[in-house]
């Protein structure tokens, strides 16, 4: 017995490893089983379950006494048999090759579908054969009949599933599954075709493709519920429901998938040793059974399906003693690719063989393969890998050192200011508290600051000297000492220690004394950038009242015409310049105007054209209120005296 866990859901084989012979005398295996761990855990449950090649069908009775694994009893040369306890009982034959059937308890009928657009019905009452159902199809793969109400579905080979009433040999309905389990991820090459049928209750179906898709619909609507592709690109050869826990199980010839009707989450998955060719659940239990490419049928105990049949249900007391050492499914020695991934590497051949497995969105492969695959497609891939961890060793040993200090290019006095704040917080009592806030030298959102050169910190700005009035007492000191970082020198440590006996009136006086000096420096900086605006505003009246515009002559070429400056050559090619450029364009024809305000933000100030004829409307207003002005008479003579006496309110 070995135990195997995909989804904390524990699945133990029952059927792995070789049975001891026989011939065996007790003593023998008493002795083995004490000598060799996997004999002892070695259970057989039942004896001779195998066949002489290989199983294709596996079914169990509906009462669980009896489990049927075959051969083949639907034969390929178009003959049926018929067996009973005692063995062979009776052989027939159809008209064309057969591919599957079922069973009409109402009627005690067979319905055979195959090579062939007619399903025939085999009365097995009256012994004779029935008219066919005439179907659109050109040959049909699979059939089922719904156990709650009757109805006969057959899958097409075009990808439709037709449903027929066995009352009236009428077909009531056409569903066409192709066009659906075509999805945005999937990848076709072919027309899917119906593989596998499977009926739910009265309403429910799921249908399974030979590109590997099972579709989940309700009968009352023609668009699937969910599509769950197995993404080994397989045709699906078996479907069943599990209804205490509202699952599904979709197998395929590699994978058996176990998963959540309603959300189509995967709930656990089996790959067996050998290709499978059906499976079968256990009827009320958690054992699964499979039909594989070998003699031997496969047994599987999932505990959490249910409980073990009656007649071993000491697999119970078993599956907990084993719990001490499972065998978990781990892929540490597989490498998880996509199907992108096996693109470059040229791998999609694969898809759908052992050597690739199915899991969630992609596969796993193993690591041997995926290496030896990408050093083909990439030769140089090795030595770059082999320069990255020698890289790596490098740098972890020149971490080792002792750091030394190295300022950015950018922005060198913040990053000094920054490093000494730092090494203040690693002095301090609260060292602990102080790590674990963010540094903005080592955070990468930041790291910008200290690389482009737009981000230099412009100390002689407005801005800069309001919000920072102390800079001037400690910039003299950092310079210094960046000089001398920069000489690659490293800076002595000054240890400043308070002065024992400081009285605490004295600390205060200090701190009063800050805020005085705080204060008188912004008042000092204010009036120095007032007098620093009044001088460049007395410089530049100087200099316009000292510009002399002097005429400027165009020649024009031979054979061109004299045209406006304003025309619309000239405005197009304006448009063609750059914000940048017409904003330099604006700011020397003086409809532009830039300033700086005390809060570190900027202030354009546009004016705008005027016309021609707003020039002369404007000229004309002025001489207006000139001439009004001119023959306006004084109205001064009309004053009154002041009265004497009490005023009155």
């Amino acid at each position: 017995m070995q135990v195997s866990s995909l989804n904390e859901v524990k699945i133990y084989s029952l059927s792995c490893g070789k049975s001891l012979p026989e011939w065996l005398s007790d003593r023998k295996k008493r002795a083995l089983q004490k000598k060799d761990v996997d004999v002892r855990r070695r259970i057989e449950l039942i004896q001779d379950f195998e066949m002489p090649t290989v199983c294709t069908t596996i079914k169990v009775s509906k009462d669980g006494q009896y489990i049927l694994a075959t051969i083949v009893f639907l034969h390929n040369d178009r003959y049926i048999e018929f067996h009973s306890q005692s063995g062979f009982y009776y052989k027939t034959r159809i008209p064309k090759f057969g591919r599957d059937f079922s069973y009409h308890y109402p009627s005690c009928d067979l319905y055979f579908v195959g090579a062939s657009s007619e399903v025939y019905r085999l009365n097995l009452e009256q012994g004779r054969y029935l008219n066919p159902l005439q179907t659109d199809a050109a040959e049909n793969n699979v059939c089922d009949i719904n156990s709650a109400h009757g109805l006969f579905a057959t899958g097409t080979i075009e990808g439709r599933v037709e449903c027929w009433d066995p009352r009236t040999r009428g077909r009531v309905g056409l569903l066409d599954c192709a066009l659906s389990s075509v999805t945005a991820d999937s990848e076709i090459n072919s027309l899917p075709t119906i593989s596998a049928l499977k009926f739910n209750g009265a309403l429910t179906m799921a249908v399974g493709t030979s590109t590997g898709q099972v579709l989940l619909y309700d009968l009352r609507s023609d668009k699937p519920l969910l599509v769950k592709d197995h993404q080994y690109g397989l045709p699906i050869k078996s479907v069943h429901f599990q209804d205490s826990l509202d699952l599904i199980l979709s197998a395929d010839s590699r994978i058996i998938k176990m998963w959540n009707k309603n959300s189509g989450k995967i709930f656990t998955s089996l790959e067996p040793e050998h290709d499978i060719n059906d499976v079968c659940l256990y009827p009320n239990s958690g054992m699964l059974l499979t039909a594989n490419e070998s003699p031997k049928m496969g047994i599987y105990y999932i505990p959490v399906l249910g409980p073990a049949p009656r007649w071993c249900s000491f697999l119970d007391n078993l599956t907990e003693e084993l719990e001490e050492n499972p065998e978990s499914t781990v892929y540490d020695d597989y490498k998880f690719v996509t199907k992108k991934d096996l693109e470059n590497l040229g791998l999609t051949h694969l898809i759908g063989s052992p050597f690739l497995r199915a899991y969630m969105h992609g596969f796993f492969m193993d690591i041997r393969l995926y290496h030896k695959v990408k050093l083909m497609v990439n030769p140089f891939a090795y030595e770059e890998y082999r320069k990255d961890k020698i890289r790596q060793k490098i740098e972890e040993t020149r971490a080792q050192r002792v750091q030394l200090k190295k300022l950015p290019k950018v922005n060198k006095e913040l990053a000094l200011k920054l490093i000494e704040e730092e090494e203040e917080k690693q002095k301090s009592t609260w060292k602990k508290k102080a790590k674990s806030l963010p540094n903005i030298l080592t955070d990468d959102r930041f790291k910008v600051m200290f690389e482009n050169p737009d981000f230099q910190v412009d100390e002689e700005s407005e801005e800069f000297r309001l919000l920072n009035p102390l800079v001037s007492k400690i910039s003299e000191k950092r310079k210094k000492k960046l000089r001398l970082l920069e000489q690659q020198e490293l800076p002595e440590k000054e240890e400043e220690e308070e002065p024992e006996g400081k009285p605490s009136d004295a600390e205060s006086s200090e701190s009063s004394d800050d805020e005085k000096d705080w204060v008188a420096e912004v008042r000092k900086q204010r009036r120095l950038l007032q007098q620093e605006e009044k001088r460049k505003r007395q410089e530049q009246r100087r200099e316009d009242q000292q510009t002399v515009l002097k005429p400027q002559f165009y020649e024009i070429k031979a054979g061109e015409e004299f045209r406006s400056f304003q025309d619309s050559a000239t405005k197009q090619k304006l448009m063609n310049k750059t914000l940048e450029d017409r904003l330099k364009l604006e700011a020397k024809h003086g409809t532009l105007s830039v300033s700086d305000t005390t809060v570190g933000s900027k202030q354009l100030t546009f004016t705008l054209k005027k016309s021609e004829q707003q020039k002369k409307q404007q000229e004309a207003e002025k001489l207006h209120r000139q001439e009004r002005k001119r023959l306006r008479r004084s109205a001064g003579h009309l004053k009154s005296r002041p009265r004497r006496g009490r005023p009155f309110h």
